[in-house]
């Protein structure tokens, strides 16, 4: 075979050598940007990721959770427990009761005196632990005890707390009063209120004049499909008025009140999402 001409050889071998030269500089440029990079990033400023403020959802939650109440006692179905409130400074009783999915049925009772029942609040729920029982119950400023009455099966335990509410629990319940004109509810007569899926929670306060209240509040989910409700009998509504909060996961929430007592006996009703 015929052998290459020197000046063909020496030719390739230089732009072989000016190849690799470019890629030995290519990388290196390369390189250098990458530590310029990575320096520039060690003197920036490092920004703290913005943290998200507590919905009011979940504040109200904390509010009512039974830890945060106070002293919390599982009551076994056809059993009872009872809680003492001796301050007459304080008016307020907050009231929790949940349970592990199951339904609750349970009688709350204003105690009085040795022989002085002023209220009573007979509540149901499907499911305690997606609408727990959540009220606040007046004690006229008197030494009294609330008494929780499990009146469930006995498979069906409940859990429970009671303790004196809050400042800012109180102030929520009177913020009601003031935020809209309420609704006069004769005897016999029924009243409903829709709320969109938007509304988590929904809060509902019933008082008369010094006359008996007699009422009951549902929460409905479907056409006369109660998920929850309340009973309340009192001597003296505007002394021990009913104020309630009802979790309401979902569309197609309803709120009605039916004012159990005679024509004689109205009573006011303010609803409003909390």
């Amino acid at each position: 075979p015929r052998s290459r001409p020197p000046s063909t050889l020496k030719g390739t071998i230089i732009i072989s050598h000016q190849n690799k030269t470019l890629v030995s500089t290519m990388k290196f440029v390369s390189g250098l940007l990458v530590a310029l990079a990575a320096s520039a990033n060690a003197f920036s400023v490092n920004t703290p990721s913005a943290v998200r403020p507590a919905t009011s959802l979940k504040a109200s939650t904390d509010t009512w959770d039974l830890a945060n109440i106070g002293r919390s006692v599982r009551i076994e179905g056809m059993s009872r427990e009872h809680w003492e409130f001796p301050d007459p400074n304080q008016e307020i009783v907050q009231v929790g009761i949940d349970s592990n999915g199951r339904p609750i049925e349970a009688l709350i009772e204003l105690w009085i005196g040795p022989d002085w029942t002023p209220m009573k609040v007979k509540a149901y729920t499907e499911d305690g632990m997606m609408r727990p029982v959540q009220t606040l119950i007046g004690t006229r400023n008197k030494v009294a005890a609330i008494d929780i009455n499990n009146t469930g099966p006995g498979d069906f335990p409940l859990n429970a707390a009671a303790c004196y509410a809050k400042p800012s629990l109180t102030a929520q319940r009177q913020d009601l009063l003031t935020s809209n004109q309420g609704r006069y509810i004769e005897g016999g007569a029924i009243h409903s209120v829709n709320f969109d899926a938007s509304v988590d929670q929904i809060q509902v306060l019933l008082y008369t004049d010094t006359r008996q209240l007699n009422a009951q509040v549902e929460l409905l989910n479907g056409p006369n499909n109660f998920k929850q409700k309340y009973e309340v009998f009192t001597n003296n509504g505007l002394l021990n008025s009913l104020y309630v909060v009802f979790n309401s996961p979902g569309a197609g929430n309803v709120i009605r009140v039916t004012n159990l007592a005679p024509l004689e006996f109205p009573c006011k009703a303010f609803i409003a999402a909390a």
